[in-house]
């Protein structure tokens, strides 16, 4: 059975960081793209990183690149998000996600696996 568990959320002040981490279990991610998403009250479901399967290649939304980083421990089955700078507007809970295929892909439908989601909640 496969499981995507996420651990790191909290509350934080505005300009914190914040390290997220999801474990998978169930059988081995190494060669497909993990993401993150997030989704705040209201608000769809969106993207904020994803590492690719087939070389690691990170990539990023616009609204966090240069101040998260997301990173992969294959030996652990692990996806990390590094979360730097963090502002309200990165309030939200946030998912992890496990795609079948090593491509990226920006989009929730195009990931089969989800974790339960961890709240990360900044104040000002």
């Amino acid at each position: 059975q496969v499981q995507l568990v996420e651990s790191g959320g909290g509350l934080v002040q505005a300009g914190d960081s914040r390290s997220l981490s999801c474990v998978a279990s169930g059988r081995s991610f190494n060669k497909n793209t993990m993401g993150w998403f997030r989704q705040a009250p209201g608000k769809e479901r969106e993207f904020v990183a994803a590492i690719s399967g087939s070389d690691s290649s990170p990539h990023y939304a616009d609204s966090v690149r240069g101040r998260f980083t997301i990173f992969r421990d294959n030996d652990k089955n692990t996806v990390h998000l590094q979360m730097n700078s963090l502002n309200v507007e990165d309030t939200a809970v946030y998912y992890c996600a496990a795609r079948l295929w090593s491509t990226i892909s920006t989009i929730p439908t195009g990931y089969e696996n989800w974790g339960q989601g961890t709240q990360v909640t900044v104040s000002s």
